[in-house]
């Protein structure tokens, strides 16, 4: 669960902001000065995000700002702010603050903000939310908290885990955070794709070989088991191993012992075996192409990756992500996508999930020419497919009948995301009129 520290010395609003918070599945502690914060995090160490207001008595929030930063504490940082002090916040943001938001707060604006700093943040000490290999982050929705609920059970087990999906979920990032909250996070952590490994040279990839095993052996070669030793072993797309080389990885699992190629001496080896797969292995038992023994072995525990389509509240802020991203390695200035460009991204099916967005946002950052990303940037299948993939009108559509108004704005928000001034503009209301048709119909304007 990601920590928050509320730094705000209005009591009542405090007290709500930290309940909502709570709701919201997040770890939200609350102090009313400055001197307060400085004291929880000398004791308590730093949080995953610190939200500040700009005034507070004796000590305002940029104050905190500045003693967090010569401390080297690099948390990310969220100044909340009236109107008079938006000057006073963009000075904190010169100084190293992640944003502000203005007051009165928009909840669902708030909520952006915090999971957008919080995800672009590094790996620390209280929450790794990314993975720098992978460019990964968990996302926020029921599926996604499930499943991170799922890798939060299993990880300091030593139980064998299968991760299915589709390709370009995260499958190998679950994988390492699996690694990152076991027991044994200081060994290695070793990862083969099992599709790339040439039939003939397999049992050198997972078992290694001696010099002169066979032609091209030219000197000792470390197996992934052997490399993996007191650590975690990942193979990925599992399904592509033929029968012979799922028998010899039985063995081992089943023995945790190895043979190098060419060697008559066995290695005794102790690993944490995570497995990934795209296919249905059970199918492919049926069929005669997958061992239904290595399958029980590899599968003691079971986890889904949902499709990014299945995830449509993360799709947003999986975009803005990997627009931050892009920004940085290509170098281009560029803040946001336009309404438009946000409404294709939240339409479309994404068949090649996170992979295909992160090549797709890092096409469109090149090709920007202002700091918006618009459709004009975006690919053609976007445009083409995004009102098929969806059932979405491309124009507003206002509503009028009454009868199925209700429905058409919970099918709506879920569409964009839980994005409300872009469900607004698809319905042909403002999003004064949206807040107040969700209370009248009893649905949570902060979810």
């Amino acid at each position: 669960m990601r920590s928050i520290l509320i730094v705000e010395d209005d009591v009542t609003f405090s007290l709500m902001l930290r309940r909502w918070l709570k709701k919201k599945d997040f770890d939200a502690e609350a102090v009313s000065n400055v001197a307060k914060a400085r004291r929880l995090i000398e004791e308590q160490g730093a949080p995953d995000l610190v939200l500040s207001d700009f005034r507070l008595p004796e000590e305002n929030g940029l104050g905190l700002l500045r003693w967090m930063r010569e401390k080297g504490l690099d948390t990310p940082f969220l100044i909340m702010t009236g109107y008079a002090d938006v000057p006073g916040a963009v000075e904190a943001i010169k100084e190293g603050a992640y944003d502000y938001i203005a007051k009165p707060m928009q909840p669902d604006l708030l909520l952006q903000k915090i999971n957008e700093a919080i995800a672009t943040q590094a790996p620390g000490p209280a929450a790794a939310q990314a993975a720098a290999e992978d460019e990964f982050i968990e996302g926020t929705s029921p599926q996604a908290r499930e499943l991170f609920r799922y890798v939060e059970l299993v990880a300091p087990t030593d139980m064998s885990v299968l991760i299915n999906g589709d390709s370009g979920t995260g499958k190998e990032y679950v994988a390492h955070r699996i690694h990152e909250l076991s027991p044994r996070r200081t060994k290695p952590f070793v990862a083969i794709d099992c599709g790339a490994i040439p039939r003939d040279l397999a049992a050198s990839e997972f078992f290694g070989h001696i010099k002169g095993a066979f032609t091209g052996a030219l000197a000792d070669k470390t197996g992934a088991f052997a490399a993996a030793n007191g650590g975690t072993l990942f193979l990925d797309e599992i399904g592509n191993l033929d029968y012979e080389t799922q028998q010899r990885l039985l063995r081992a699992l089943q023995e945790r012992k190895i043979r190098p190629v060419g060697s008559d001496r066995e290695i005794q080896v102790d690993i944490r075996l995570i497995s990934a797969t795209n296919e249905n292995l059970e199918t492919a038992i049926a069929k005669g192409t997958f061992r239904e023994d290595v399958y029980h072995r590899i599968n003691e525990f079971t986890l889904k990756m949902p499709a990014l389509r299945e995830r449509k509240e993360d799709i947003p802020l999986f975009a803005r992500f990997f627009l931050k991203k892009a920004g940085v390695e290509l170098r281009k200035d560029v803040q946001d996508f336009s309404p438009e460009a946000l409404q294709l991204i939240c339409q479309y099916a994404w068949p090649g999930n996170l992979r295909q967005m992160r090549n797709i946002v890092r096409r469109a950052v090149l090709l920007s020419e202002d700091s918006i990303i618009t459709p004009r940037q975006l690919s053609e299948e976007l445009k083409e497919n995004s009102r098929g993939d969806t059932g979405l009108p491309p124009h507003p559509v206002p509503l009028r009948d009454k009868e199925s108004e209700r429905e058409r704005i919970v099918q709506t928000l879920a569409q964009t995301g839980n994005n409300k001034s872009l469900a607004a503009r698809l319905l042909g209301i403002d999003r004064k009129t949206l807040y107040n048709k969700m209370k009248s119909y009893g649905l949570d304007q902060d979810s």
